[in-house]
């Protein structure tokens, strides 16, 4: 059974006037917090979007699957929906496992026509998350003397580090005495040798940004290790912030307007 975010009336029965049902796919976890946060996440997006029917999936470990919501949207009438990556990067997961997952369904539903959104980031609104985080964590005091560690989960694939060491230095121009990167898997520094670095440079002050949405496994390693390095504030994963919620939809909105010029064409 699918896990229905937001309905509104009528929606078993979508016509023209309905926009695309937007179906969040999310990794999984077999941490309950993952999953509890994602769909608090989309409960914003439908909050903020009234009519527009949200859908959440998982790509392992929690319900309901990819090919589940997918055919259950199929059997409610839908004939076009728009799957976003729930990713911060493009990674293994945005090039290869959610592409298989979509073309597999897509195949055994030729009704249905599954366009897919571009992951969430690298973005603005992704900074003023990071921001928000930080500032819920803990007085920050002067920039000039705090620096940050922004924590990510990890990956192999070289084109997702870049990306994370390029929003380093971007975000290091708001005013950061430095902004390190740093990863909980695959890549290194870890958390607790980047806070370690940064303290032996002399910065005073040493925040951790994780750069992730949900907990989970990578995210409780990032915890760990800022708390033993003696990091002096520890931001909250990005979660349910209202800035991530206005992305999934800028990501939607990018995604729908190509096929309505289609469309109408």
């Amino acid at each position: 059974m699918t896990a229905r975010t937001t309905t509104g009336p009528g929606h078993r029965h979508p016509g023209p006037d309905f926009p695309p049902p937007l179906l969040v796919i999310a990794h999984g976890s077999r941490d309950p917090r993952h999953a509890g946060t994602v769909r608090a996440l989309t409960r914003r997006v439908a909050a903020a979007r009234p009519g527009l029917r949200v859908e959440t999936a998982f790509l392992d470990f929690c319900g309901p699957s990819v090919p589940q919501a997918v055919r259950a949207l199929a059997a409610d009438g839908v004939r076009q929906a728009v799957a976003l990556p729930l990713l911060l990067t493009r990674a293994f997961h945005a090039k290869t496992d959610i592409p298989a997952v979509l073309r597999e369904s897509a195949a055994a539903l030729p009704s249905l026509r599954l366009c897919t959104a571009d992951v969430l980031g690298p973005s603005p609104l992704l900074i003023a998350a990071l921001e928000r985080r930080l500032a819920e964590a803990g007085p920050l005091g002067d920039r000039a003397s705090t620096g940050v560690v922004l924590a990510s989960a990890g990956s192999t694939d070289p084109e997702a580090g870049a990306v994370i060491a390029e929003i380093a230095r971007e975000w290091r121009r708001s005013g950061w005495c430095a902004v390190r990167p740093a990863f909980a898997s695959a890549s290194l520094p870890r958390t607790e040798d980047a806070v370690r670095a940064l303290r032996a440079e002399g910065v005073r002050r040493i925040a951790v940004a994780p750069y992730v949405i949900a907990p989970g496994f990578l995210p409780d390693r990032i915890i760990r290790g800022a708390r033993e390095a003696g990091a002096d504030i520890l931001a909250p994963v990005l979660g349910a912030a209202p800035e991530l919620a206005a992305l999934l939809l800028r990501r939607y909105d990018e995604a729908v307007a190509p096929a309505r010029r289609r469309d109408a064409a």
